[in-house]
């Protein structure tokens, strides 16, 4: 009897600490927990100590309201030009009605997966490659709009959908490196044409002011040239002047000059100016001058009417071998006319008149030739 009474007292010990647990819950953060009643939604379980009726009330589901990441496992999609990529993406989201998302989908990790492949087929599929791989932003703005809207009735907020990559096949991915090759080696063929484009314009440039500065340079030089021997001239000038050298000191410097004029290989003639012979006379004088008084004996003077004398000798002499020839030429001519009368003038020897002789020379300077 008393082994009776000892188990019975076990028994509802037992099912007194078995009430108490199942009516005590302790909801952790972040948690909402779906309670029903006898088979039937009665209320959510807020964070903290709750209690709930032994036996009648039952927690269906223990919803996270946290915000949740879920990383999808790559899917082939085609674009529009008939391509087919992989494309992985990652879905953020959080409950923000746990009754719904009990009640209103099964399983809406799985539906929202399902969903996100089929948005994402739908938007890929109207657009090619190119496009595809530059508007990723436009992708996911597209991708979290619908999945939005479409979730909001199961509780269930769509944050952010990202795409992670984007796999083109094998073979487009080597045309796409070959084109990227192509681009890269033609933007570095037009960057070195631009550089030696511009180093030769800056070469260019360079010498044009090389050019001008020493053209300037060169200008300047002339000028400063120019100048000095306009200033050295007028000093020369102005210096002769201040000293009025006389005839002798300037026929002095014809003398020192000349040789300067007659020297080089292509000087074949050479004037000499007619203020030389002033100042020879000049210097001549001058060294006569220096010869008397330094005692020296003079030259001897040339006789003027013993050269005129010789002058004329010769003249007259010159005259008769000219009558000689003309008389001959006369001969020869009565000769061949037949004249007798010149040739018997001829053969008596009558003198030619010495006009005759000169070849038409007039009387007067034959008679002055005579009188000589």
């Amino acid at each position: 009897m008393e082994a009776v009474i000892a188990v019975l007292v076990i028994v509802i010990a037992i099912f007194a600490v078995t009430t108490i647990v199942r009516s005590i819950r302790i909801v952790p953060q972040q948690r909402m927990d779906v309670v029903e009643r006898l088979g039937r939604y009665k209320r959510t379980l807020s964070p903290g100590l709750n209690l709930l009726v032994p036996f009648i009330d039952a927690v269906r589901s223990k919803v996270d309201m946290r915000e949740q990441v879920v990383s999808f496992p790559p899917q082939p999609v085609i674009t529009s030009d008939n391509l087919v990529v992989s494309i992985d993406t990652v879905l953020y989201f959080k409950v923000v009605d746990p009754v719904r998302a009990t009640y209103e989908i099964a399983n809406f990790l799985q539906a929202i997966e399902q969903l996100t492949v089929t948005t994402l087929r739908n938007v890929i599929g109207s657009l090619d490659l190119e496009r595809a791989l530059t508007s990723r932003e436009e992708i996911n703005r597209h991708l979290s709009t619908v999945l939005d809207e479409t979730t909001g009735r199961w509780g269930i907020k769509v944050t952010r959908v990202e795409i992670k990559a984007i796999e083109p096949p094998p073979s487009i991915r080597d045309s796409m490196e070959k084109q990227m090759r192509a681009e890269r080696e033609r933007r570095a063929t037009i960057l070195n044409a631009e550089g030696h484009k511009q180093a030769q314009i800056l070469t260019a440039e360079g010498e044009k002011q090389a050019a001008v500065l020493r053209a300037d340079g060169d200008r300047q030089s002339r000028i400063l040239q120019a100048e000095g021997q306009a200033k050295a001239i007028r000093t020369v000038f102005d210096a002769i002047h201040q000293a009025n050298p006389s005839q002798k000191v300037l026929a002095y410097q014809y003398l020192q000059s000349l040789p300067q004029i007659a020297n080089g290989s292509a000087n074949k003639v050479w004037i000499v100016p007619t203020e030389l012979t002033k100042a020879l006379e000049g210097l001549g004088g001058a060294l006569g001058g220096l010869a008397t008084m330094a005692g020296d004996t003079p030259s001897p003077r040339v006789d003027s009417d013993a050269v005129e004398r010789e002058a004329v000798a010769a003249a007259q002499a010159a005259a008769e071998e000219a009558q000689r020839v003309d008389a001959e030429v006369r001969a020869a001519e009565a000769q061949v006319s037949g004249e007798p009368e010149g040739a018997a003038a001829l053969s008596a020897g009558e003198p030619v008149p010495p006009s005759a002789a000169l070849g038409g020379t007039d009387r007067s300077d034959a008679h002055q030739i005579e009188r000589a």
